[in-house]
């Protein structure tokens, strides 16, 4: 077998020693120097490990201050499920009242955006053709939690008291219940979610690592005409977030 690359053997040994209670939460840990000589390795290794271990929740940096053994967090349960559209409220804070957190979103929305090459595809549509572009940041105590960015088709809603998802008599209320109200039953939602490395600008947005873990759903809303009717790249972190798929049982 391969040797363990050095970083990991370091990042096993701290997580061990932390595990050992030779630092608690809350302990800054000393210098990567101090480590380094300790551990025989190279600063450079020191601090891929603990950049590793900050990606994992395990470890936190604080600028000009030093590295420190992260308090444990509760992560946000987040539950995926159609059943869970209802015509009044909205699940995100559903589920942070069941937390007894505070949960709610900020956004933006631009009208008129040019569909690109994917998102062209996933809505049926030709590449330019306008879409209506909302970027949300939804939040649990004030804190963001997990992104999305929302492509609807500006055809569909153009001229209608839903074009804007978050304006209106109707802001806020989601898809499924917009749709209603322009005359579209939304049947089903397509999902796909895989794991990769948040970017700089998600990482900075959510306070987290550089290239920390993350799921990436990407979903899309289906018309009972079989039509896309809006796609969402959402962006959920590993180590504040666990995703818990609901998946209803119909009997004959």
């Amino acid at each position: 077998m391969p040797e363990q690359p050095p970083y990991l053997r370091i990042a096993d040994v701290l997580r061990r020693r932390i595990a050992d209670r030779e630092w608690t939460p809350g302990d800054r840990l000393p210098s990567r120097a101090q480590i380094a000589q300790e551990c025989g390795v190279g600063e450079n290794v020191i601090r891929r490990a603990q950049e590793l271990l900050i990606s994992q929740g395990v470890l936190e940096g604080r600028a000009g201050s030093g590295t420190y053994v992260a308090e444990p967090r509760e992560r946000v349960r987040v539950v995926r499920s159609a059943a869970r559209e209802q015509p009044e409220g909205s699940p995100f804070r559903s589920d942070m009242r069941a937390l007894g957190r505070q949960g709610g979103w900020e956004s933006r929305t631009d009208a008129k955006v040019p569909a690109a090459g994917e998102i062209a595809e996933r809505l049926g549509l030709a590449e330019g053709d306008l879409c209506v572009r909302t970027v949300y940041e939804f939040l649990a105590d004030g804190r963001p939690v997990q992104l999305s960015t929302s492509w609807e088709p500006y055809d569909l809603t153009a001229g209608t008291i839903v074009v804007l998802p978050e304006g209106g008599p109707h802001a806020g209320a989601g898809v499924v219940n917009r749709m209603a109200e322009i005359g579209v039953t939304v049947s089903h939602a397509v999902e796909q979610p895989e794991p990769r490395h948040a970017t700089a600008e998600e990482a900075s947005l959510l306070g987290i690592q550089k290239g920390a873990l993350v799921t990436h759903i990407r979903r899309t809303y289906y018309s009972d005409q079989g039509r896309p009717v809006e796609t969402a790249d959402i962006v959920v972190p590993v180590a504040l977030c666990e995703i818990v798929y609901e998946v209803p049982i119909n009997r004959q």
